[in-house]
């Protein structure tokens, strides 16, 4: 059978899944909220059952490791390629019974190390194949559920956001609430365009991640209190609001919100990771005025810094425009169009 799972954007809310999460030990801070949507490009693969073993093969690579639960964490504590789907089928076989399986990885669009989570993507299409073949009957909750745990038995460190790719493109929210997470599914009324622009340059996601969870659960400075703020507060309420206007199909609120929050994250977060979060690219092609025309507003992708950009664009033709001005003219970078279509009515 087939399978395709896309990347993941996240629009509005970067940081507080994990930010969110504290407060099991500090429960004065707020809950975190975030606006996700799957990206249009993807993993795409074969998958049937193995006898014994899993085997994976992408266009470059090829695997096979036995289905024992020592050698597949083996591979998973080691990192790298292989080591996700080695996490998943690990902590699938500590759950249920299920034999083999084989997935031919025959074509991936999806951008790799850009922010759009193309290791949960991984993740998770192990986890659907798994359930697929061997009817495991879980839900795109459960296959999420079981994407996280494999990442996470990895060096990876990522937060329970990642794994959104599971609901394909259709736009979601997820509420992080210390231990808890919940997720509402949305729709709009009509078509929005994005472009995403892979900044060409250089940035350092782990040195971000420290310098921001130093200043948690408790904040003992003005700059960790900011920090705080920010991905408390401050994110909540412009999330929310995005939520409001992406279910309205308002694409200039969307793109008004989209500068308030990059504006608020500059303000609060910049002084706690200056080396990263300064992002002198980033904010060259955000103010960059050749495609002011034909966007309503843009911001920083994922953990920000000069790793990803998103634009919210006035139309299908607008998308085309902004990438040919940004290829044009800054040939380091690469665009991706992404376009959140209107819920069809039955």
């Amino acid at each position: 059978m087939k399978i395709f799972v896309p990347g993941r954007l996240c629009l509005f809310g970067e940081h507080s899944d994990w930010a969110g999460g504290y407060r099991r030990m500090n429960p004065q801070l707020k809950a975190g909220c975030t606006l996700l949507v799957g990206t249009n490009q993807g993993i795409y693969a074969e998958v049937k059952p193995h006898p014994d073993s899993l085997m994976l093969r992408t266009s470059t690579e090829k695997t096979l490791m036995p289905m024992s639960k020592q050698v597949l964490l083996t591979e998973a504590k080691n990192g790298g390629f292989f080591s996700y789907a080695a996490g998943v089928a690990y902590q699938l076989l500590t759950h249920f019974h299920v034999g083999g399986i084989e997935i031919d990885n025959y074509f991936t669009d999806l951008p790799i190390k850009k922010g759009l989570s193309s290791s949960a993507a991984i993740c998770v299409l192990v986890a659907r194949a798994f359930n697929q073949v061997y009817n495991l009957k879980m839900t795109q909750r459960g296959e999420m559920e079981f994407a996280y745990l494999g990442e996470i038995t990895t060096p990876s460190r990522c937060g329970r956001m990642d794994q959104a790719c599971a609901y394909g493109d259709r736009p979601i929210t997820m509420i992080f609430d210390g231990t808890d997470t919940d997720i509402i599914e949305l729709n709009t009324p009509q078509d929005l365009f994005f472009v995403i622009v892979d900044l060409g340059a250089a940035k350092n996601t782990q040195e971000i991640l420290r310098k921001l969870n130093e200043c948690y659960p408790f904040a003992t400075t003005e700059v960790s209190a900011n920090v705080q703020k920010y991905l408390g507060e401050i994110s909540y309420k412009i999330t929310q609001a995005a939520i409001d206007a992406l279910q309205k199909g308002d694409a200039e609120q969307i793109g008004l919100l989209m500068k308030q929050a990059q504006a608020e994250f500059d303000k609060h977060l910049i002084p706690a990771c200056p080396q990263q979060l300064t992002a002198i690219v980033l904010h060259q092609l955000l103010n960059y005025e050749a495609i002011q025309p034909y966007i309503f507003g843009g911001k920083g992708v994922g953990s920000q810094g000069d790793g990803t950009a998103q634009f919210i664009v006035k139309d299908k033709e607008s998308q085309q425009k902004v990438m040919e001005i940004i290829e044009r003219d800054f040939p380091q970078m690469q665009c991706l169009p992404l376009t959140i279509y209107a819920k069809k009515q039955s």
